[in-house]
């Protein structure tokens, strides 16, 4: 070990275990979006925190348990993001938009966490014993509670199943980015979050209920508003217009019956 290795280790051994982590937990996040899981050393990752690389396997017993715990605190802290704003939007089809609009959101702002999601713990052997497949669940699950809520209120049909609606949801988005995710050009979130959620409410929404398009309450919505401003001018108008005079015309001597 070298005379720098050492000062880095004694002055890493001085800081709080939750530090000391938390450095790690940060470079090894930003070494893995950079260079990816296969390029990805422990060793660069150590020196990117300060420490020695047995430093790390002190806390995580190899690479993999490292990109775990780096995707499980993304998605906590997605999670935490969602129940904020979830609990101030109302509306069956609000509220579904929402999900899928911020499903797009996350993968556009970090393409490279969910390309380690997809591409590399998705398809291990192990994933469904990992803390990140829970973790898939608490987050789909809000879906999950949106679309029987919706069928409680009778907006939504009863007879398709939900875990079928969820996959169609969830993937339909990932199929959609997937030309992004490998760098080919870009997404727009909000013409996708439109589309997806119309082409979802028309083939679960309840026949009981009039299938309207979001753009199209949008739409009517401003022109109720246009109308109702244009009636206020028009009443103002005919209350303050001065009422026209009779023209003083002459109309000539009036003839006498005979």
């Amino acid at each position: 070990m070298t005379d720098s290795a050492r000062g880095n280790e004694r002055a890493f051994s001085r800081l709080p275990r939750e530090r000391r982590v938390a450095d790690i937990l940060g470079a090894a996040r930003a070494v893995f979006a950079e260079k990816g899981y296969d390029d990805a050393s422990v060793a660069e990752i150590a020196q990117r925190a300060g420490v020695v690389e047995g430093s790390v396997y002190r806390y995580f017993e190899h690479k993999r348990a490292l990109l775990v715990k780096v995707v499980e605190d993304w998605y906590e802290g997605m999670l935490s993001d969602f129940d904020e704003h979830l609990v101030m939007i109302h509306g069956t089809w609000n509220r579904l938009r929402f999900m899928i609009w911020k499903h797009l959101s996350v993968i556009e702002k970090d393409p490279a966490m969910c390309r380690l999601v997809f591409g590399v713990l998705r398809p291990g052997d192990d994933y469904r014993d990992t803390t990140v497949f829970d973790l898939n669940r608490r987050y789909t699950r809000r879906t999950m509670e949106i679309l029987r809520e919706g069928i409680a209120a009778g907006e939504i049909r009863s007879d398709i199943p939900l875990g079928f609606a969820r996959d169609m949801i969830y993937g339909g988005v990932e199929h959609h980015v997937w030309a992004f995710l490998r760098g080919e050009g870009g997404v727009s979130v909000d013409a996708a979050s439109d589309a997806i959620t119309a082409i979802i409410r028309g083939g679960l929404g309840s026949p009981g209920h009039v299938d309207v398009p979001l753009a199209a309450v949008a739409d009517a919505d401003r022109l109720a508003r246009t109308l109702a401003r244009l009636e206020k001018v028009a009443d103002r108008l005919e209350v303050t217009s001065p009422k026209p005079r009779r023209a003083n015309v002459s109309q000539g001597p009036r003839r006498q019956p005979r």
